[in-house]
């Protein structure tokens, strides 16, 4: 049993482990995995992508989710208690929560595997699936130049706990004052993407966009990168923001579906974290 807050707690060869459970999923094994156990989630209204993905994932490997809003954590009842009477019922638990304080705090009293599902601070899963999506495109993505595209925020800072554990390059392009510590920054996308391979994206709130708009993808800001190179965009992404729409109608576009492993990705570490 172990949990999985940050991507810098495991290895290469873990996040490898992970990508060959997803494989024996898709090719129907431990559909039976989860019977018999209950698995208590805490999302927010407003996911999407994530929740769908875990609750079918749960379903789907024959164990029953039991979901909370996030915010039911947010209350006077110390967290220790409550991991003390979550000890009792659930197997593992999946939290998507802004404070990542919270789910260290809580991985002090759980007897049960902690899944992050998402923080401010951070997006494990998310990145993971994405990782594996691309070894199924590209082959061995370590190879590959990544750029992001966007402020120091949780997909800028899980794209670098990424690149540290993997090692690939990664470089960022954002406004000043939006860096993140120890990579190399551009300040405009027509540089920025010269020599990478793969761009990634995140949304920005409406007052920090002016401060990027040297920044924005574009179909030929695109056509500077490398031969092949890919557009993968954190959903949900904006039309004429970070992304110009052009771009997204061309074969620079991962597409939709590049998400779909979201789903056996996600149950790959529900089985890793719980061991059995």
């Amino acid at each position: 049993m172990h949990h999985f807050i940050r991507l810098t707690d495991f290895s290469a060869e873990d996040v490898l482990r992970i990508f060959r459970t997803a494989d024996e999923i898709k090719q129907g094994m431990h559909t039976g995995f989860l019977k018999g156990k209950s698995i208590v989630l805490f999302f927010p209204a407003s996911s999407i992508r994530t929740r769908v993905t875990f609750e079918k994932g749960i379903y789907l490997l024959g164990g029953q989710p039991i979901l909370f809003p996030s915010d039911t954590l947010d209350k006077k009842e110390d967290i220790r208690d409550v991991c003390g009477y979550l000890n009792q019922w659930a197997d593992a638990v999946v939290m998507r929560h802004r404070d990542i304080h919270l789910l260290e705090k809580m991985t002090e009293y759980l007897r049960v595997p902690l899944i992050n599902a998402m923080t401010d601070g951070n997006h494990p899963c998310e990145v993971t699936a994405d990782l594996y999506a691309l070894s199924k495109m590209r082959g061995d993505f370590r190879k590959e130049n990544f750029l992001f595209v966007g402020k120091c925020g949780n997909i800028g800072l899980a794209w670098k706990e990424a690149a540290k554990v993997m090692g690939f390059t990664l470089e960022q392009c954002c406004g000043k004052g939006y860096e993140m510590d120890d990579i190399r920054i551009h300040y405009d996308i027509e540089t920025a993407v010269v020599g990478k391979d793969i761009i990634c994206t995140d949304a920005l709130p409406e007052k920090d966009l002016p401060s990027f708009q040297k920044c924005q993808v574009t179909l030929d800001a695109m056509k500077k990168a490398n031969e092949g190179a890919l557009l993968n965009p954190c959903p949900p992404f904006y039309r004429g923001e970070e992304v110009e729409a052009q771009v997204l109608e061309s074969p620079y576009f991962v597409g939709y579906s590049f998400k779909k492993s979201l789903l056996e990705v996600q149950q790959a570490i529900l089985m890793d974290c719980i061991g059995e």
